[in-house]
């Protein structure tokens, strides 16, 4: 039926009132991009492909740290792209590349030396043509953190040692890192097999295509490479490949997840230390005639690491008012603590083997031999022998298709250590409301102060949090649930699994954020009750450790009263921002060391 001109003008009308707003509409959706603060731009990290720390990559993703390749990794790539080079030369297929990709795997794109005029004409406009298309990859809002995609390209320029790139894509990637020059990244569009979306957007900027960031400002790519003083590139023999077969977007936010979550966890065994202080705790549970009974050593490291902080406390004294066992939340802090500790430890060694091992396919192996194992002589395995020629300087190798990108098992460590980290914030939350109850405190703060100070007390720890801590835990609530197993058939059905790495780890971010801000109402909490505790008794001491956090914790906050300078900051994130400007270690330097063995870390 036809639309009455009625409704044909409210349409028009409607229409331009969304056209009209778009541009505001756009302008307040637009994400605030976080540049870096790059205080290790004097700083060299030397990519190997084989030691990458989560340390040095952090400190190229968040602090500018440069970038660049060691001889033997330099010489590695270029022998793996001379072997790319001699493969269709020797007739010889190789998966996107001779051949197409997905469901084009079996279209033939070309035969030959790629270095033949016709050949080499073909591979630079194709590898081009696709390059320019990527600024148009991916969807839904951009990246505004520009540690997370610095974390994504340090992570494939390390793992981009055991492909075959151009020389001139290789060095690019590390031009990028080295100058800050971010590309404009899209957070949606990955399936978590192989981010390929945001790879490609990386790319786009490599040939001055889109937009990118320099040093914090936005501009068009092409901009951004001349401020920088490069030229954009040209890419060749399968970089397309090389560059966006990697799951170094979600591997690269899981590094940043590793790194945030160590100091967490080392400010969560202090706070609880301070805690225990401010309670007046019966330190049973973390005593070695406890510990003995219960030999699960991450358990049993994290009870002796608080016990050593608390050492020289006035709860190893005597005190006739002490009650015998404290609520359970602080009883079973060290465990749930523990355990998250254990949880990172296996997550910390999943993410280290995987900067340093290639998750890219073809796998592609120079000096492999047939008679380095039975399967290499097989009559199906020596049609991706390479025998060597002209083109790879006489060295021979294997070229063949792989599934190292599926992201296992990355993406259930990071789900596992997230499930961990929301059980310990279960009783952080809990242990923070046990001290508005005055059978586990034996005393209330209106027995202690005046009555101006009792009647502020509440929002300066006396009060337990309010109802901070339980919006808190609502929203960690909302981010623990695993992502759903999915294997949807997808490219004519050729690639049927979805990973969702970028997914996995965003959310255990997005959780650590706010179990941050738990241990910052934890920790004015825990301080309010060492006032306390000082108030009742001036001689008592709390241990070097809590005594040292809470005296410089004091500096910032001061006892009941907001500084100054901050008046309308809300004391959580005061809190939260006084963890991250001041390392637990900075407190505790010392204590037991890590348990070891299998999944549990390096001495």
């Amino acid at each position: 039926m036809a639309c009455s001109s009625k409704h044909r003008d409210l349409a028009a009308f409607g229409l331009l009132l969304v056209l009209a707003l778009f541009p505001a509409m756009a302008a307040r959706a637009a994400p605030e991009f976080r540049a870096i603060d790059p205080t290790m731009a004097d700083r060299t990290i030397t990519l190997t492909g084989q030691d990458l720390t989560v340390e040095q990559a952090v400190a190229v993703a968040r602090y500018g740290a440069k970038v660049r390749l060691s001889p033997e990794a330099k010489q590695r790539e270029l022998d793996q792209y001379g072997l790319l080079l001699e493969a269709p030369a020797e007739h010889v297929s190789v998966y996107w590349y001779t051949r197409g990709a997905g469901s084009q795997r079996e279209t033939v794109l070309f035969d030959g030396d790629p270095l033949a005029p016709e050949n080499k004409a073909y591979l630079e406009k194709s590898q081009l043509s696709e390059f320019q298309g990527w600024a148009r990859s991916g969807m839904g809002d951009e990246v505004r953190d520009e540690e997370v995609t610095r974390a994504m390209m340090v992570v494939r320029a390390n793992a981009m040692i055991y492909d075959g790139p151009s020389p001139q894509l290789s060095q690019m990637l590390l031009d990028l890192l080295n100058d800050q020059v971010t590309p404009v990244v899209r957070t949606l569009g990955s399936l978590g097999e192989a981010d390929l979306a945001q790879l490609s957007n990386v790319g786009a900027t490599m040939v001055g295509v889109g937009e990118a960031y320099y040093r914090g400002q936005r501009m068009p790519a092409a901009k951004a490479l001349e401020m920088a003083g490069l030229k954009p590139i040209q890419p060749f023999a399968a970089d397309v490949n090389a560059l966006t077969s990697s799951d170094a977007f979600g591997t690269g936010q899981a590094v940043l997840l590793v790194a945030d979550a160590e100091q967490a966890l080392a400010w969560a065994d202090l706070i609880y230390a301070i805690d225990l202080d401010g309670m007046n705790s019966s330190i049973t549970p973390i005593t070695t005639a406890s510990q003995s009974n219960r030999p699960f050593k991450w358990l049993n490291w994290d009870a002796a690491r608080v016990l050593d902080m608390l050492k020289g406390s006035y709860l190893f004294e005597d005190d006739a008012k002490r009650i015998i066992q404290d609520p359970e939340s602080l009883r079973a802090s060290y465990i749930r603590q523990g355990a998250a500790w254990q949880a990172w430890a296996r997550l910390r060694d999943t993410v280290l083997t995987e900067l340093n091992t290639p998750d890219h396919s073809p796998a592609i192996r120079v000096g492999l031999s047939p008679t380095d194992s039975w399967d290499l002589a097989t009559p199906q395995m020596m049609k991706y022998f390479v025998k060597g020629g002209k083109n790879s300087n006489g060295k021979h190798g294997y070229i063949v298709s792989d599934a190292n990108f599926d992201p296992y098992p990355l993406g259930n460590d990071i789900e596992a250590f997230s499930i961990a980290l929301a059980n310990m914030a279960v009783a952080v939350g809990q242990r923070i409301d046990r001290f508005t109850n005055p059978f586990f405190t034996q005393v209330r703060p209106a027995d202690l102060l005046t009555k101006e100070q009792a009647a502020v007390s509440f929002g300066f720890g006396g009060g337990g949090g309010g109802y901070g801590p339980a919006s808190l835990y609502q929203d960690i609530q909302s981010v623990i649930h695993p992502v759903t197993p999915a294997g949807n058939a997808i490219i004519a059905t050729v690639e049927d699994l979805e990973g969702q790495t970028p997914l996995k780890a965003a959310r255990g971010r997005e959780m650590l954020g706010y179990v941050n801000l738990l241990l910052a109402f934890d920790l004015q909490t825990g301080a309010f009750w060492l006032d306390m505790r000082k108030l009742q008794e001036p001689n008592r001491a709390f241990g070097a450790a809590p005594t040292a956090a809470w005296t410089a914790f004091r500096k910032t906050v001061p006892f009941l009263r907001v500084p100054a300078d901050q008046p309308d900051q809300p004391a959580a994130e005061i809190g939260a921002a006084f963890m991250r400007a001041n390392p637990a270690a900075n407190f505790y330097p010392g204590g037991p060391k890590m348990p070891v063995g299998e999944g549990q870390g390096k001495e």
